[in-house]
């Protein structure tokens, strides 16, 4: 199959520098806005957050490479104190503690998920686009669970890996189901409304 191109890079001229670095700005701050709406659990030091919703729907449209770079100008941001990290949270400390490793997933997920846009048009139906959003979403639980069990054995703290899911799986794989689904929806209406537009 050929290759294609995100929705982003296809409705906007992003030719120039200062474009592009607008649609990767755009892009940090959609995700660090969703970032706010968190819910602690008491079990678990990983919140509840939107934040994963932003990471798909930024990757799918921006492509892989903006996509990639809007996470890590996302990560930047909220490490420099800025608080765009859930809930507001903010400071180099949170790539190191218990969520780290899902933060740093965030930008592998946003690759993933413009990577698979440009080579298969996944944004373009709504099942291909769920199974894309899916393995991107997988790709933050890998990066998020081996941090987090990283992060408890530097604390002193053994954990099993039933344990380790029950942690840092089981209680968001339901949200992230509807997530995946939610942006396997929104980016094949997306298409239907700006894709036929011409490019701005």
């Amino acid at each position: 199959m050929n290759a294609t191109t995100a929705l982003v890079p296809s409705v906007f001229d992003l030719n120039t520098t200062s474009r592009r670095a607008l649609a990767v700005a755009l892009g940090a701050g959609f995700v660090a806005l969703l970032a706010q709406v968190a819910l602690p659990l008491p079990f678990t030091p990983v919140p509840v957050t939107l934040q994963t919703l932003g990471v798909l729907l930024a990757g799918a449209a921006l492509g892989s490479r903006l996509g990639a770079q809007a996470l890590l100008l996302y990560l930047a941001a909220g490490a420099a104190g800025l608080p765009v990290f859930a809930g507001g949270g903010a400071g180099v400390g949170w790539l190191a503690g218990p969520t780290g490793g899902y933060l740093l997933g965030f930008v592998a997920a946003a690759w993933l998920a413009g990577a698979l846009v440009e080579r298969f048009a996944a944004d373009r139906r709504p099942l291909p686009a769920f199974l894309a959003m899916l393995a991107a979403g997988a790709a933050i639980y890998a990066f998020g669970l081996a941090g987090l069990a990283g992060w408890m054995a530097l604390a002193g703290k053994t954990v099993s890996l039933p344990g380790l899911l029950a942690l840092g799986f089981w209680p968001f794989a339901l949200g992230d189901l509807l997530k995946a689904g939610l942006a396997a929806v929104l980016l094949p209406a997306a298409w239907k409304g700006l894709g036929r537009s011409g490019r701005i």
